[in-house]
């Protein structure tokens, strides 16, 4: 196989695995948690790594004041792991907390064996899905950006890099161990330039989709909530759906019409999780820019999974990150058909959201209804005059936005309709009188 910078990179993403890893996970409660939260979020931890294609050979919890600056658990209790993974045969130990290089260090050397936390899995799982020119670019900058601080020279070094497995994405692979920093800056460096470029190339796409006059929606939420399935149910888009997490890391953006005739541009994004690591929220931030730049937010919650509302914190928080926090969004429960009551509930718990089954269609209706109406409401009502021989200008007006109404005057046709800035922008020289400033449009969002 020829060597590729990504190749290096990500070492053993190109490997077919013979057999699964066996994994011990490791979970602590810090001050301000609770134990429940600590066993909810290692259950969310076990999917990870089933995704990750390893499987869990048992787990520990601890609860702490604060972590151990050498183990981040105790002495007594890294004693303990170790002789669970004796007994278990474990290959790794993943910890659900972040662990400092150090503490990586400290825990290979007592236990014998690769020692990972969270966003290494998260990152591992990105390099597994990467497939676009752009996709595969930030993965590799995330990785090597985790990477970094994490070398070391000499024999303690290839502990975690010999063997394909869970982690190993982000290793240089068997015969590039001792890739020294200077080499990985250079191509830290040449990543971010060439993203730089890419981001370039996507501005320019969005201005000329911003310049059709439609508005853009974009469909947001936790990972595996339904995403790709309800733009493949509104759209036929035909974009890969999977049980599993992470599946879609590329947008892919189509064009809806809505009950009212209007048209709008619905594209779909990456899964966020509880505690996304920051390298790879930065990493993907040309590709979530597209949540932020959108006129309208749908956020998909999966109604079946066991914290929704906690999924739906986690969603808000990285669109904080990413500058989106302030677009309006309409909530939406999918998976009505697999919890219906606990939907109805979230439902009443959350005015203005609306329940809905991408898998069965139920729902999808009243979805397209509530978007339509939302949309008119945060978009100003103008009047224009159109002379009578400009035909061309009235069927934009009727393409790109909502009309109102129209009032046949001696100089040509009053229409008032419902329009976005960009198609106002481009008749600007029609438009005689605006409405009211848009609505904020966020009652039944956050």
């Amino acid at each position: 196989m020829t060597s590729s910078p990504y190749n290096e990179a990500l070492g053993a993403t190109l490997i077919e695995r013979t057999k699964r890893e066996r994994i011990v996970i490791v979970g602590v409660t810090l001050p301000g948690h609770t134990d429940m939260e600590t066993d909810a979020s290692l259950d969310e931890l076990a999917l990870l790594i089933d995704t990750a294609g390893a499987d869990e050979a048992g787990r520990v919890v601890q609860r702490r004041d604060a972590p151990d600056h050498t183990w981040f658990i105790g002495k007594g209790k890294a004693e303990e792991l170790r002789e669970l993974c004796l007994v278990v045969d474990a290959d790794t130990v993943v910890f659900d907390n972040e662990l400092s290089p150090a503490q990586q260090y400290n825990l290979e050397k007592l236990l014998g064996r690769t020692a990972l936390d969270r966003t290494a899995v998260i990152l591992d799982i990105f390099a597994q899905n990467a497939h676009t020119l752009e996709g595969r670019a930030q993965v590799e900058l995330a990785l090597l950006r985790y990477r970094l601080p994490r070398l070391r020279r000499g024999a303690n070094a290839k502990l975690s890099q010999q063997r394909g497995g869970v982690g190993s994405r982000f290793g240089s692979g068997e015969t590039k161990l001792e890739v020294d920093r200077r080499r990985i800056m250079r191509r830290i460096t040449k990543l971010e330039g060439d993203l730089r470029d890419l981001q370039h190339t996507r501005s320019l796409q969005r201005k000329s989709r911003a310049r059709s006059g439609l508005a853009a929606v974009t469909i947001v939420g936790y990972t595996n909530a339904g995403k790709s399935t309800l733009l493949n149910r509104l759209t036929q888009a035909g974009v890969l759906v999977e049980d599993r997490l992470f599946a879609t890391l590329d947008p892919t953006t189509r064009r809806l019409s809505l009950p009212g005739g209007e048209p709008v541009l619905l594209t779909d994004t990456v899964g966020f999780v509880r505690r996304l690591p920051h390298g790879l929220v930065e990493a993907f931030k040309s590709t979530l820019e597209v949540a932020s730049d959108a006129d309208f937010l749908v956020h998909v919650v999966d109604s079946s999974a066991p914290d929704p509302d906690g999924q739906i914190a986690a969603v808000h928080e990285v669109l904080a990150e990413i500058d989106a926090d302030t677009v309006p969004e309409l909530l939406v429960f999918n998976k009505f058909d697999a919890a219906p009551d606990v939907a109805d509930d979230l439902v009443a718990r959350h005015p203005g959201s609306v329940a809905i089954s991408a898998r069965t269609g139920v729902g999808i209706d009243g979805l397209l209804t509530a978007l339509a109406d939302r949309l008119r409401a945060i978009t100003a009502v103008v009047e224009l005059l159109v002379p009578y021989e400009r035909g061309d200008v009235l069927a934009a007006v009727h393409r790109e936005g909502e009309v109102v109404s129209t009032f046949h005057d001696t100089p040509g046709v009053r229409v008032r309709a419902r329009l976005s800035d960009a198609s106002v922008g481009r008749l600007g020289e029609f438009v005689i009188e605006r409405g009211e400033e848009k609505a904020s449009g966020q009652d039944g969002g956050r």
